[in-house]
């Protein structure tokens, strides 16, 4: 399970031109799920995203989770985490799970986001999105878990 955490100071997605999540200051979450993940790897990266300090203090320093600064999430699947571009010009996406796997995992990581706490918003699985963020800092951490 790979996870691209950004820091916004907002972020949305639409879907055929319907607004369906956003959020103001927090974090948007693309989540990339491959053949081997399991619930064990959705809760600790939930749980990876609610205590991740990536927030300043009053001092400017990362000190901060977004728990501590009360802020929201907005998660989004993206299958293209696990895109192999290494060979030839069109990358492979082998190494990404079937939406038979992936949905329930992807359910349970935005689940598991809430029970810590955390203002959840999300896209729609599998559908074409766009998706809008203004990055905060920036910042972004790419995290996997295996």
């Amino acid at each position: 399970m790979k996870i691209l955490i950004q820091r916004v100071n907002k972020a949305s997605v639409m879907v055929k031109n319907k607004m369906v999540g956003k959020i103001g200051k927090g974090v948007l979450v693309f989540l990339g799920i491959t053949h081997t993940d399991t619930e064990k790897e959705a809760r600790f990266l939930a749980d990876k995203v609610a205590n991740l300090r990536i927030f300043e203090d009053s001092e400017g320093k990362m000190n901060l989770s977004l728990k501590d600064v009360r802020g929201s999430a907005l998660i989004i699947s993206q299958f293209t985490l696990y895109g192999d571009a290494i060979k030839g010009r069109r990358p492979s996406f082998t190494d990404a799970a079937k939406s038979e796997k992936a949905i329930p995992l992807y359910e349970c990581f935005i689940s598991e986001v809430q029970k810590n706490g955390i203002k959840t918003e999300s896209g729609i699985f599998g559908a074409k999105m766009e998706v809008s963020l203004v990055n905060s800092g920036p910042v972004t951490i790419l995290i996997e878990k295996n």
